[in-house]
């Protein structure tokens, strides 16, 4: 059981480094576009904030993937083994189609498809999938709003600032925009596995608390940080080096087809709204970060570039793209409950996995 247990954490872990190739493009697409920095100098000054993300933010977005998606007592290695490789499989899918969809909804309806398929509805939180479910729509909305709101703003500042001027210090503040929007990239999705990952060693830990390699995992940080008063949601040290730390490399490795996808294939865009978009990001995701909301980068990136465009007509934004992009949020959720649902009922019943009894 053990062995499974550590498969399935380092498929986990594997799941963290494709959600930064994925969602590399939110982070670097604006600076990218605009030219303020080289791709290659982009990625790294993005995995750089990504991680520093570790030493600023709680664990309230792990808390809420561990505990409000399904009931705890339906959790076993099994479940999320399958929730994470329906995951996995549909990212990495949309990544090499250069499509950018939510890697965290993607986890989300990993989880739920094997509990829904088995155990049944009665066993999903149903508040905790509502209000994720809800900022599919709200959380592009606010980018939208605020990419739109910002930018109209500084063009009305600087309206009789020479344009090669203005563009010259929008540059240059895009890489404090840029930096900000990774720190929320890194509060919000460098969490999400990390949720995942610790309600697998809890479950471990408690049905075997004498085995070494869990004492050792989880166990002896879990005990001291219980002997030390701590109640909350409890997550290794080590696992956040781990989560933080992988979803870094992955946006260094950077799934480029998804980058060109929104650096250009939404709406061209010059260092002002290049800023506008990161830094109505930033906020939004920052925000939900600090709030426990697992919210989609992607949806919030697009959905300010989309904003920032619209200043300069309707017709600047490229809808047909726009609604490819859509289509995937919308089937995120729905295609990989399905995927991590099929998944599980084959290792149930091919491979003889046991259900828990309830």
């Amino acid at each position: 059981m053990v062995a499974i247990v550590l498969i399935t954490a380092l498929i986990a872990l594997i799941f963290s480094f494709t959600n930064g190739m994925n969602d590399a493009a939110n982070c670097i697409a604006s600076v990218i576009a605009t030219k303020a920095l080289p791709p290659k100098v982009a990625v790294a000054w993005a995995a750089f904030w990504i991680f520093m993300a570790m030493f600023i933010f709680d664990t309230t977005v792990a808390a809420t993937m561990g505990k409000g998606i399904v009931d705890q007592n339906c959790i076993d290695v099994y479940v999320i083994l399958a929730a994470l490789l329906g995951s996995v499989l549909y990212i990495f899918t949309c990544t090499k189609i250069g499509l950018p969809v939510s890697a965290s909804h993607a986890l989300v309806g990993g989880l739920i498809g094997p509990v829904w398929f088995v155990y049944g509805g009665q066993y999903l939180v149903t508040s905790g999938i509502f209000k994720i479910v809800a900022f599919i729509a709200i959380s592009p909305l606010i980018g939208m709003v605020m990419g739109f709101t910002l930018n109209c703003l500084f063009m009305f500042l600087f309206r009789r600032v020479k344009a090669q001027k203005v563009d010259k210090g929008f540059r240059r503040m895009q890489l404090l925009s840029s930096a900000a929007f990774s720190l929320g990239f890194g509060g919000n999705d460098g969490q999400k596995t990390m949720g995942v990952i610790a309600i697998l060693f809890a479950t471990a830990f408690a049905s075997n608390p004498d085995n070494g390699v869990m004492q050792l995992l989880y166990g002896n940080g879990f005990q001291a940080a219980q002997a030390a008063g701590y109640t909350g949601f409890f997550v290794p040290t080590w696992l956040k080096f781990a989560c933080y730390g992988l979803i870094a490399l992955g946006t260094v490795t950077g799934g480029w087809s998804v980058i060109k996808t929104l650096s250009d294939g939404l709406s061209k865009l010059y260092p002002t709204q290049g800023f506008c978009a990161e830094a109505s990001g930033a906020i939004t995701l920052i925000l939900t970060a600090v709030l426990g909301i697992p919210v989609s980068t992607t949806h919030t990136i697009t959905g300010s570039i989309i904003g920032t465009g619209l200043t300069r007509g309707i017709k600047t934004v490229k809808w047909i793209t726009a609604k490819n992009i859509v289509w995937a949020w919308i089937l995120t959720i729905p295609a990989v409950i399905v995927v991590s649902g099929v998944i599980y009922l084959i290792m149930v019943h091919w491979f003889g996995c046991p259900v828990k009894v309830l």
